[in-house]
């Protein structure tokens, strides 16, 4: 680790939030430790996006943390329940959809807890956004305030005073165009991330379901082309 700078740990899943959070956790000066998970997830091609993206970023740790939330299920991404596809993006907005898998922030935060600890760092960075954020009720920023509170009633380093944890959300109030902005700003390759719940084996996105339709309003907002698509033209 860098005398210089302080650790933090940052969720990554490969997607286009949570890389931008990278960089920007990066920009910030912090020695990034990224941690991913392996949750039974259908679009599990995302980790080989967030190996690249954490070998390219040059990270001081990455990890791959093994759940099998299949067997709660609950979920179309956990589970055989198709993925919803060609949703209005006025709808997104509205009502908890089946892609919401239950408690999944809780159980992601609580393993970056217990490594943040470990790694006696303060700082938690999460790319949670609460505009475009399909409706899961765990993107809210009063759920983060509130885990905040109980993560620091809940470990040795709280109850001894020798840490206060920080979750960071630097994109919760943000567009998704106003996201891509930023990550273009910080030189974020985009070609390198997944976004789609339900990607063909080779990895091309399917273009219908909420998360795809989400990133081309951001590209198409933001004037941008979408640099994954380029690869499957």
């Amino acid at each position: 680790m860098s005398a210089d700078k302080k650790p933090a740990v940052v969720l990554l899943s490969g997607g286009l939030d949570s890389t931008t959070v990278l960089a920007i956790a990066q920009r910030q000066g912090f020695n990034v430790y990224a941690m991913s998970f392996n949750y039974g997830q259908r679009h599990v091609l995302e980790l080989d996006c967030a190996r690249r993206v954490a070998q390219a970023a040059g990270v001081a740790g990455h990890t791959t943390v093994d759940i099998d939330l299949r067997a709660i299920g609950g979920s179309a991404l956990t589970s055989s329940m198709a993925v919803p596809k060609d949703r209005a993006v006025e709808d997104m907005a509205h009502g908890i959809p089946i892609t919401y898998v239950p408690a999944r922030n809780t159980i992601f935060l609580s393993f970056a807890l217990a490594w943040a600890e470990v790694l006696n760092a303060q700082d938690i960075f999460i790319g949670v956004n609460a505009l475009d954020y399909s409706g899961y009720p765990d993107c809210r920023p009063e759920y983060i305030n509130r885990y905040e509170d109980m993560a620091n009633l809940a470990t040795r380093a709280g109850v001894e005073g020798t840490q206060r944890l920080k979750i960071h959300t630097p994109l919760i109030a943000l567009s998704k165009a106003d996201i891509i902005r930023l990550g273009v700003g910080l030189r974020v390759d985009y070609s390198v991330t997944s976004s789609c719940y339900d990607p063909a084996t080779n990895g091309r996105p399917c273009g219908s379901c909420d998360s795809c339709q989400l990133r081309a309003k951001g590209f198409a907002e933001a004037g941008l082309m979408d640099p994954l698509l380029k690869r499957y033209e």
